[in-house]
């Protein structure tokens, strides 16, 4: 669908701010992602943006609705993963898992049926099928030597199932695994690589290492009550013998 010129650019403009935004102020990216779609509602993109907007500030009911809406106008299985996702975030795992056997699927890019292994994984862990997580996980991208976009997010979450699995060494293992492919440090697994090796970070440079003021102890508190009481009987004293030099003091 296209739209007269004026009208594209202030869609345009609201997509960009909504891609800017969205990592690190979700909310305002969900806000502008609400103008473009007040403005071109049938333009399968705006419709794909507003989805992303709201599954990032967990809106998950109006996120799956516009990522319907998107794969209608394009008939794209691309969203597949994320719209399973969805279900996910609704309490809906059964159905994610459901989806997760659809012939969509095998219409999925590489990068796309890996996503939905993540998201079947983490449907059997809502289950608390743990094993069966561990299972779903595991296949020819996870043994792979080769290092793709996906590959520190499926090391992540292999690592993760086998330690809620307590299988602890296997999963230092495989955090290790991920931490060498994660080369933008998608991932958290150097800190939970730490956490498992007993290693605590502090922040030494955070605002709460300025100490308070001390609470004045009755000792001190007494001192400076003295000083005070001298200081007041020597401006009283100078007082006096001011008063003397300009001859107005009174008996």
């Amino acid at each position: 669908m296209s739209l007269p010129k004026t009208l594209a650019e202030d869609v345009a403009r609201n997509l960009v701010m909504v891609a800017r935004l969205i990592d690190e102020e979700p909310e305002e990216a969900y806000a502008y992602s609400r103008i473009a779609l007040r403005l071109a509602s049938r333009v399968a993109a705006v419709r794909e943006a507003a989805g992303f907007a709201a599954y990032a500030t967990q809106k998950y009911a109006e996120a799956l609705a516009e990522f319907r809406a998107s794969r209608r106008m394009t008939g794209s299985v691309e969203l597949w993963p994320v719209m399973a996702d969805c279900e996910r975030g609704l309490g809906r795992p059964e159905r994610a898992m459901a989806m997760a056997g659809e012939p969509e699927v095998q219409k999925l890019d590489k990068a796309g049926q890996v996503e939905m292994r993540l998201v079947a994984a983490g449907a059997r862990r809502d289950m608390g099928q743990i094993d069966a997580a561990i299972v779903t996980l595991q296949g020819p991208e996870l043994a792979s030597s080769s290092v793709h976009s996906w590959t520190p997010r499926l090391r992540y979450a292999y690592a993760d199932a086998l330690l809620e699995a307590g299988r602890e060494d296997e999963a230092r293992e495989w955090f290790g695994k991920a931490l060498e492919a994660d080369k933008d440090g998608s991932t958290d697994a150097s800190d939970r690589l730490a956490a498992l090796d007993g290693v605590e970070f502090v922040d030494v440079l955070g605002d709460d290492d300025e100490q308070p003021a001390e609470a004045p102890t009755a000792e001190t508190a007494e001192d400076a009550a003295e000083v005070d009481a001298l200081e007041d009987d020597e401006d009283d004293e100078d007082d006096v013998d001011l008063d003397d030099e300009d001859g107005t003091s009174k008996a």
